[in-house]
């Protein structure tokens, strides 16, 4: 029963979150945000909410570990899609072919994952109120870094994604803010469904809450992305669905650290299992894989198969397995 609970409500998460995702395009044509705000904030916001209300629900229901398998296995899977996506659109070299300045998005992630990694290694045990310094160091560094970023693509922002300018046949702006609103309503009342179903499942299988957020719920929650990055590809727009990839690792850890705000029995990065850090380390690992592979732009490949996103897959296997020999948050 817990299954088909899972199966159910993962199923109405990953529509929503489309729809969330399709929706929040219609707000940002209409509003001209711009292209690099569509593919790396905008986008990336959008289709990482499921996370985020993850987390929440696993707040409310007791279990920390789950919150932090959850936005820590997020990147990681991410990584492991970019990968999947260059390995099965053969004909583009995806990893060469994408504007080099998403390696400062690349980079960000990277910055605010140590940031992370280094506070649960240390153990600064530094609050305000409840809230860690160290959240909040994480969410000041997103605002610095994304203002670095739309700095250093100042004149070269349309790269990033294709300008669009709406038919008589478009949605309007109002029908896209209601669409919106009601695809982030239904998530809102799934999500905790989704969430009991996956400590029930931790329970029952005996792996345990943290390993269950890393290796499962971080899937079901990463699956808008792997939506809205496939269908960037159909209409060419491969920047797009790098920088909703890579944008949404970003909004993945300022989500770590404003999740900081909700937990208020005590700072979160200090709550989590320790063996976290080892989950950080595999994310820092294969992000920082990516961002060599754009920043290489030398092809490697054997037949069809590029080398730079078949050994991103094989990183992310030996890892996952990794934790389930750690036995990360039992």
């Amino acid at each position: 029963m817990v299954w088909i609970q899972f199966l159910i409500s993962a199923a109405i998460v990953v529509l929503a979150a489309h729809k969330l995702a399709e929706y929040g395009d219609i707000i940002a044509v209409r509003t001209k945000l711009g292209g690099l705000f569509v593919g790396t904030v905008f986008l990336a916001a959008a289709t990482s909410l499921p996370e985020m209300l993850a987390s929440i629900s696993a707040f409310q229901a007791g279990f920390p570990n789950l919150a932090a398998g959850n936005f820590f296995g997020s990147n990681m899977v991410n990584m492991l899609l970019l990968a999947l996506i260059d390995l099965t659109y053969v004909q583009v070299p995806l990893m060469r072919k994408i504007a080099i300045n998403h390696t400062l998005t690349a980079g960000l992630t990277i910055l605010l994952m140590l940031i992370a990694v280094l506070s649960m290694v240390a153990d600064i045990d530094i609050t305000i109120g409840w809230l860690g310094v160290d959240s909040l160091l994480i969410i000041v560094a997103y605002f610095v870094g994304l203002r670095v970023i739309q700095q250093g693509t100042r004149g070269t922002v349309t790269a990033v994604a294709p300008t669009i300018q709406p038919g008589p046949q478009f949605p309007s702006l109002r029908r896209g803010v209601i669409g919106f609103a009601v695809a982030a309503l239904v998530l809102a009342l799934i999500v905790p469904f989704l969430v009991n179903a996956s400590t029930e499942i931790a329970v029952i299988t005996g792996l345990g809450t943290g390993f269950i957020g890393v290796a499962l719920l971080s899937v079901v929650t990463s699956l808008p992305e792997l939506i809205a990055a496939l269908s960037a590809m159909r209409m060419n727009a491969f920047d797009m669905a790098v920088g909703n990839l890579f944008g949404s690792s970003v909004f993945n850890m300022l989500a770590l650290g404003v999740a900081d705000f909700l937990y208020v029995d005590g700072r979160f990065l200090g709550a989590i299992d320790a063996n976290f850090v080892l989950v950080g380390l595999l994310g820092l690992i294969l992000t920082t894989m990516a961002l060599m592979a754009t920043l290489a732009r030398v092809e490697r490949r054997i037949f069809f198969i590029e080398l730079d996103s078949a050994a991103i897959l094989i990183v992310y296997l030996l890892g996952m397995y990794l934790l389930f020999v750690r036995g990360i948050g039992l």
